[in-house]
This record gives C-alpha cells, structure tokens and sequence, in this order.
C-alpha cells in the first residue's frame, strides 16, 4: 500500500503564484467584509425576535472565521504582531 501527499504535499495542485499585491489585496477585502460583519452583528444582536437571532449568530460565525483569514493572511505578509495563525 503506498502513501499518497496531502494535498498541500502534492505541488503539482498549487501555482505559488500569488504576488504580495494580490495577498494584500485579499487581506484589505478580508479586513472590509470582517467590519461588516461586526457592525450587522450588533445591529442584529439589539433585536429580539427570532429573525434578529439568526442574523445575529450568522454574522458572528462569519466573523469569527473571517478573523482567521486576516490573522493568516497578515501572518502571510510578515505582520510581526502575530507570531502564528493558528494559535
């Protein structure tokens, strides 16, 4: 039985392409879409009804995971403010 690579291992599935603009284009668009999330968050979280609760976790859930998409990406660019994405 071989091994195979994960997908990660298997070079041949990525480019290495990516410039700096376009990973700090990614990050600034990242960064926009995260403050839209806090900000319908707690305009959602003032709301009492069931609509406002499903907005409300929604937003939070992209937040939270957007927030590790600009920790990654900074983490990408060198940002010496974050010492490893995942921790």
């Amino acid at each position: 039985m071989s091994q195979s690579m994960s997908d990660h291992q298997d070079t041949n599935h990525f480019s290495y392409e990516r410039s700096w603009v376009e990973i700090e284009a990614m990050l600034d668009k990242a960064e926009r879409m995260l403050n839209h999330h806090k900000s319908e968050f707690y305009r959602y979280q003032k709301r009492k009804d069931t609509q406002g609760k499903k907005k409300t976790l929604l937003h939070a859930r992209n937040y939270k995971a957007l927030e590790g998409v600009c920790k990654t990406l900074r983490w990408t660019l060198g940002d010496k403010n974050v010492t490893h994405p995942l921790k």
